[in-house]
């Protein structure tokens, strides 16, 4: 990617934006930007980031992304805590990708300091 506008949405370069999280350059401030990194993560194939960025207490052993698979958009429903000033947070979003999208709310906590995301459940 160069100068288009990051895959999670924001109007920002990919390396302006989630990029520098992927790279370990900086750290999501937020857990809405940490959402919204994973989500690129998802769309580059990133397995090490989500990993990396996954709760050390339900991270699975492994990864396994489907290279098929074309995600087409990221909407942010709601959001609850997730601040700076916050310890927890969740995020609601609907990730689009060809052929469906998936609804989920997202818990996420920070672990010494960043932000990582500890699991999510399918809103009716």
């Amino acid at each position: 990617m160069t100068t288009r506008s990051c895959p999670c949405g924001l109007p920002e370069a990919y390396e302006a934006c989630c990029g520098r999280y992927h790279s370990g350059a900086a750290a999501a401030p937020t857990a809405e930007r940490l959402m919204r990194s994973r989500y690129c993560a998802f769309v580059q194939q990133d397995a090490a980031y989500l990993l990396r960025t996954w709760h050390p207490r339900t991270r699975p052993e492994r990864l396994d992304l489907d290279p098929g698979m074309r995600w087409t958009g990221l909407e942010i429903l709601d959001t609850t805590g997730g601040s700076a000033f916050h310890t927890t947070g969740t995020v609601t979003f609907r990730a689009s990708y060809r052929g469906g999208s998936l609804h989920e709310r997202s818990r996420f906590e920070r672990v010494d300091g960043p932000w990582v995301y500890v699991d999510g459940d399918f809103p009716g």
